[in-house]
């Protein structure tokens, strides 16, 4: 559908807005726009406009319509929360003299336990890539450095592809890592992920190394910068050697990593601060995690649980 002439204006200058300004993934940009857009074709079909012209009983309109057509609570909430993002910003921008979106409501999304390796599978995963690498090839000294490091740092893969040579202080032994928002932070690592960067970069990247590899800590098969597709596949391949483990990616393992944490005694904050969370409540699901698995070792251990 063909938006009116100022609604065109006003979401072109939105865009601007969030790529230069919030300097947002051009992923989430398109993620954004696709809702807002969404939105604004429903409001002319009520007879709007102008984006100044827009009002609550609108936006609960186009939600509830979201809910009627079959989506999933996680979808509604999150086109809930990117019209109030934008209506926010129209206010800012002088483009409304109100913000509507400020009196919107959105189902909570239920959160669900994320899967997560218990502390041994954790282990029997390493140790199996690192038999699996005894031959010395490259891309396996370079997989066990992928999984020893994404599960010491909980970092996410995206953060991982995107590390450089430079980024690891192998004396304090920390790496720098830019977050979403190109948020930097510093986060530590132990000394089996030391050895296991230690060896790949010793052996196995001067093998891999070529005319495109750059400065990139982790490269591809022919040379490049390892890409996200690659790690995700890798992490799938390799959980099938743990007998019993669930199937999860590098996403997995950054749960595991949060809730051996916490079950190790860190502190929620600390938590939030290694994994780069913008907001504690983001963080506070692993609280979830770790209570039920309390919960279930007390019924298996207590004589009257």
């Amino acid at each position: 559908m063909a938006l009116p002439e100022q609604m065109v204006t006003v979401l072109a200058a939105y865009e601007r807005h969030l790529s230069s300004e919030r300097d947002l993934t051009a992923h989430t940009v398109r993620a954004y726009m696709g809702d807002v857009s969404g939105m604004l074709e429903h409001a002319v079909l009520l007879g709007h406009t102008d984006v100044g012209t827009l009002d609550v009983r609108t936006l609960r309109s186009w939600l509830a319509k979201q809910q009627t057509l079959g989506k999933a609570r996680t979808t509604v909430a999150r086109r809930a929360t990117a019209v109030r993002v934008f209506t926010a910003w129209a206010q800012r921008a002088g483009h409304a003299e109100s913000d509507p979106g400020a009196l919107l409501g959105s189902p909570k999304a239920r959160r669900t336990l994320p899967a997560a390796l218990r502390k041994d599978e954790a282990r029997e995963l390493l140790e199996a890539a690192a038999t699996r690498a005894d031959d010395g090839s490259p891309v396996g000294l370079r997989d066990v450095a992928i999984l020893e490091l994404l599960y010491a740092t909980g970092i996410r893969v995206g953060e991982l592809c995107g590390l450089d040579v430079d980024d690891v202080d192998h004396e304090r032994r920390v790496v720098r890592v830019l977050g979403k928002g190109r948020k930097e932070r510093t986060v530590p690592f132990g000394r089996p992920a030391e050895k296991a960067i230690g060896r790949w970069l010793a052996s196995g990247r001067l093998a891999l190394a070529g005319d495109r590899s750059g400065p990139a800590l982790f490269l591809g098969a022919r040379g490049g910068r390892i890409d996200q597709r690659a790690v995700r596949a890798m992490v799938h391949a390799r959980i099938v050697d743990v007998p019993g483990a669930p199937d999860l990616g590098p996403h997995g393992l950054r749960h595991t990593a949060a809730t051996h944490l916490l079950e190790g005694g860190a502190d929620l904050r600390t938590v939030q601060e290694l994994l780069g969370h913008a907001s504690l409540a983001t963080t506070q699901i692993y609280t979830h995690v770790t209570t039920d698995r309390l919960r279930q070792a007390y019924r298996q251990a207590h004589p009257r649980a």
